[in-house]
């Protein structure tokens, strides 16, 4: 028989023990990679069944089969219209518009709004993003504060957002009739919001600056990948400008790294994140080419993946119970509210001004809007946020853009060389 006075005394190490029992659990669920594996498992909560289904409706073929009110949204999420465009030269914007009629000083206009729009969405975006993940809130002389930790939520943020903006922009413009499966739109959807939970993540790790430029020198990576499983063939201007781009980035690295993180791990988590953040960039951007050879807009593209991405998303974070506490901090941090959806609406009109920037003006003048966007990024990093950058580390960011500006002037210069060739030759494939 176990007498009170034992019971009493065993109190004190059973709190102990549920204390170290959630003090644990806390450490686990701050580890990046535990969270992307809970992230992970309730998106193929989602998926699996998805998958099912559609392998048990195209087995009962009924397509041929079907019938009743269902029939239509089965038929649209499953099978499509499979009316592909075969005309469409670039499969993954529709072909710019040229200028006809317009004056000068109306196309100088649309440039200037256009550089400033994506300017101001960006770099807004940019800074917001290292102040959300990098910061405390509600922090007084006596209280540190607060870090918002859920990356999943801010992701859920944006697509809710876009998702929103992208259908009613479908709803007041005449689209190309829709003819692509709805459920190819999901493939692209995960990898995207992967991609964003690995650079939202990535920022716990490493400097906004830092990842500015591994997402410029992510063409290093692409024509690796291209060169060894497409045999892809390369301009030598190509070459010369990824290895400037790995000296610059090496420069950049090399001479900051004592100022950044003391520990080795939490440099290589953020190297493992960026690295994961370009594999599903890439996937995202070559699937959804792969979707654009069926007769869409880039808006229906947009809406299409932001469905599947706030499905996910909100799916996975009921299951975790991480929504409501997302929530809780949104009404306990108002600043926090406003930051986000700040972040969100940046980041769907951001959307919005590249694909008119590129309809307009094509993707040359796109990127070197882009590019100098990147610069500045860095620029108002530093200032805002106080990292440090040596002189050499100065002059690796130099190197980098240098790079990235020669890559746009030869390949603007083959573009227009290409246009000369005689109808049998074809340019090499170009990054």
């Amino acid at each position: 028989r176990i007498s009170l006075p034992l019971v009493l005394a065993s109190l004190p190490t059973m709190a102990t023990g549920e204390d170290i029992s959630t003090a644990l659990q806390d450490s686990w669920g701050d580890f990046w990679l535990f969270r992307f594996f809970v992230n992970a498992a309730g998106y193929a909560s989602i998926v699996v069944p998805g998958f099912l289904l559609i392998q048990y409706f195209k087995r009962r073929n009924y397509l041929e089969t079907g019938r009743g009110i269902c029939f239509p949204v089965i038929k649209s999420c499953v099978f499509g219209s499979e009316v592909k465009s075969v005309h469409q030269e670039d499969g993954s914007l529709p072909p710019r518009a040229e200028p006809t009629e317009s004056s000068t000083a109306r196309q100088v206009f649309k440039l200037l709004f256009c550089a400033a729009g994506l300017q101001a969405s960006y770099l807004t975006w940019g800074v917001l993003q290292e102040r959300v993940m990098t910061r405390t809130y509600g922090a007084t002389e006596t209280d540190p504060g607060e870090k918002f930790k859920d990356s999943q939520f801010l992701v859920f943020m944006n697509r809710i957002l876009a998702f929103t903006v992208a259908g009613l922009y479908c709803a007041l413009t005449k689209q190309p009739r829709h003819g692509a499966p709805m459920y190819k739109y999901s493939f692209a959807s995960l990898s995207n919001i992967l991609s964003s939970w690995c650079q939202y993540e990535a920022l716990k790790y490493i400097s906004f600056p830092t990842q500015v430029l591994a997402k410029a020198s992510k063409v290093i990576p692409v024509m690796m990948m291209g060169k060894l499983v497409s045999r892809k063939s390369y301009e030598y201007w190509e070459y010369l400008t990824a290895a400037l781009i790995s000296v610059g980035v090496s420069m950049f690295l090399l001479s900051s790294a004592p100022n950044r993180h003391v520990s080795t791990v939490t440099t290589f988590s953020g190297i493992v994140l960026l690295a994961g953040y370009v594999i599903f960039d890439s996937f995202t951007s070559n699937w959804q080419d792969a979707l654009f050879t069926y007769k869409m807009s880039p808006v229906q593209m947009m809406f299409g993946v932001n469905v599947f991405s706030c499905l996910f998303t909100v799916g996975s974070l009921l299951e975790q119970g991480a929504l409501l506490e997302s929530l809780r901090f949104m009404a306990r941090h108002s600043e926090f509210t406003a930051h986000a959806v700040l972040l969100s609406v940046c980041s769907a009109f951001g959307q919005l001004f590249i694909f008119y920037t590129i309809n307009q003006f094509g993707a040359a003048v796109f990127t070197i809007i882009m590019t100098l966007r990147q610069a500045f990024a860095i620029l108002l990093s530093c200032l805002i946020y106080g990292h440090t950058v040596t002189v050499v580390g100065g002059l690796g960011v130099a190197v980098v853009f240098v790079a990235l500006f020669l890559r746009v002037y030869a390949r603007s210069r083959m573009k227009k060389r290409s246009k000369k060739l005689p109808p049998g030759e074809t340019p090499v494939q170009k990054v």
